[in-house]
């Protein structure tokens, strides 16, 4: 499109039909500045149902006015039939508020190692297994109000119906096998307090090295333990971090490393050195 073409699609509506979207209606209600480009977001997506002359658009509850813009804007141009819009209800991440989103490091990755998936999953609050198990599992209705209902009467333990989530999960992914090794893996680790079986090496070259040492938030980083120096410097000081079990709590600390030595990043995250 050229500057033509936008400014011909933005003649398609009006300000009015802007503000009746809740969070410039809000900030336009409580004299907060809205500007202008902010309305092209759902403008240029409702295009895309124009474009592509879609039947269905699917989305989270979030996107209800985007999307119902998308019908507008097809009716603007001349379709007799806007595309029929699916909403579905949002699930919330691992921090319990706010939505599941990989920006906000509160995601449960499906391309994710088993033990990471099966040790976020057991990390999610008590209160929303019921709804990862409606929106992320193929259970059914009367299963999951079967469930409920034997929560609610204490016949079974939270803590066990979240296994058999985190189990469930793994097991769409990886399989059965992988299911099985990652709920041994969280007992052995979480529940043991032992370090894991098997930890995969990591090599870690010279080069990196000062004086023979290594300062600890680059090795985080250098291990992809952490994707930022801050971040890692974050991880020290909260007591997340240890080298042979030995906890680091100086974000400024320089170590020296050598093969075999085992590094810990919170409670999933685990790396043998292998020098050179």
């Amino acid at each position: 499109m050229n500057f033509q073409d936008v400014l011909e699609l933005a003649s398609k509506l009006t300000v009015a039909r802007m503000l009746e979207r809740d969070d410039f209606a809000k900030r336009y209600g409580n004299s907060q500045p809205i500007h202008i480009h902010e309305f092209f977001y759902p403008l240029m997506q409702a295009y895309d149902s124009v474009s592509l002359e879609s039947d269905i658009e699917i989305g989270g509850t979030d996107q209800t006015f985007n999307i119902l813009m998308g019908r507008t804007l097809q009716g603007a141009f001349g379709s007799k039939d806007g595309q029929v819009a699916i909403l579905m209800p949002l699930l919330e991440g691992l921090d319990g508020v706010q939505k599941m989103s990989k920006s906000l490091g509160n995601y449960i990755g499906i391309n994710e190692e088993p033990n990471e998936i099966f040790g976020k999953t057991m990390s999610i609050p008590d209160e929303l297994m019921l709804k990862y198990y409606e929106l992320s599992t193929s259970i059914t209705i009367e299963e999951l109000q079967q469930l409920k209902q034997d929560l609610q009467a204490g016949d079974v333990h939270p803590r066990d119906v979240k296994v058999q989530l985190a189990k469930h999960l793994v097991r769409m992914y990886h399989g059965e096998q992988a299911a099985e090794q990652a709920e041994q893996h969280f007992n052995l680790v979480f529940q043991k307090r032992a370090l894991p079986d098997q930890i995969d090496e990591a090599h870690v070259g010279g080069e990196l090295l000062e004086e023979g040492r290594i300062s600890i938030s680059k090795l985080l980083v250098t291990l992809g333990f952490a994707a930022s120096t801050s971040e890692a410097r974050r991880s020290v000081a909260q007591g997340a971090v240890k080298i042979n079990e030995v906890k680091l709590l100086d974000p400024n600390e320089s170590v020296v490393i050598q093969s075999g030595d085992i590094v810990q990043a919170g409670k999933r995250k685990f790396a043998k050195i292998v020098m050179g």
